[in-house]
């Protein structure tokens, strides 16, 4: 199932059994724990680039790099809690789209990789959002506090990769994406949702 699709049925609330919940649940977190290893790899070529030469900058893409590296042991460990493994097919893909950007953001240039991060970040608000409101229906209360650190943390990474592609000015001829709410409005809507 989609993520938008998927978010409107868990907002509604209509036709999840706990089971159900946990079985999308599970789903969301192999798609999320694959994921996070294809950002990393772009992200570590992305570090990594020739059109990266401020040593600050390649830091900070680093650290954002260590994070998902953080996301990605710590989703293992919630399949792991929910009998569950990560997707052997799934991560094998993942590995190579981010493998091939990795290895074109070496020589791509500068705005490219910080656009398509910025992107890529917004999405995965959304899906520990959806991820935590899953945990909830699904009894998993456990998950929920993670799950939303991962959604404040990836906050941070589209607002980072936001701001450095607003200043190039190939910017302004590239679609946006929908920019995220506020960071604190995370918590709200999982309060009012849980209401």
């Amino acid at each position: 199932m989609k993520l938008k699709a998927l978010e409107a049925r868990v907002k509604s609330e209509k036709g999840f059994s706990k089971e159900e919940a946990k079985s999308a649940l599970i789903r969301l977190l192999q798609d999320a724990h694959a994921g996070e290893r294809a950002a990393a790899y772009a992200y570590y070529g992305h570090a990594k680039s020739l059109f990266v030469s401020d040593q600050k900058e390649k830091k900070e893409i680093f650290e954002i790099y260590e994070d998902e590296i953080h996301h990605r042991a710590g989703l293992y460990e919630m399949l792991k809690g929910l009998g569950a493994k990560p997707r052997f097919l799934r991560e094998k893909l993942m590995q190579f789209i981010g493998a091939i950007i990795g290895f074109s953001c070496l020589f791509g240039g500068w705005f490219i990789p910080m656009y398509g991060a910025g992107k890529l970040e917004s999405n995965n608000i959304e899906e520990y959002e959806v991820a935590a409101r899953l945990a909830l229906l699904s009894g998993n209360n456990h998950l929920i506090k993670d799950l939303l650190d991962f959604a404040e943390k990836e906050w941070d990474h589209e607002l980072y990769f936001r701001n450095k592609s607003e200043t190039h000015f190939l910017y302004r001829f590239f679609p946006k994406w929908t920019f995220p709410d506020k960071k604190e409005n995370i918590r709200k809507n999982y309060e009012e949702f849980v209401s």
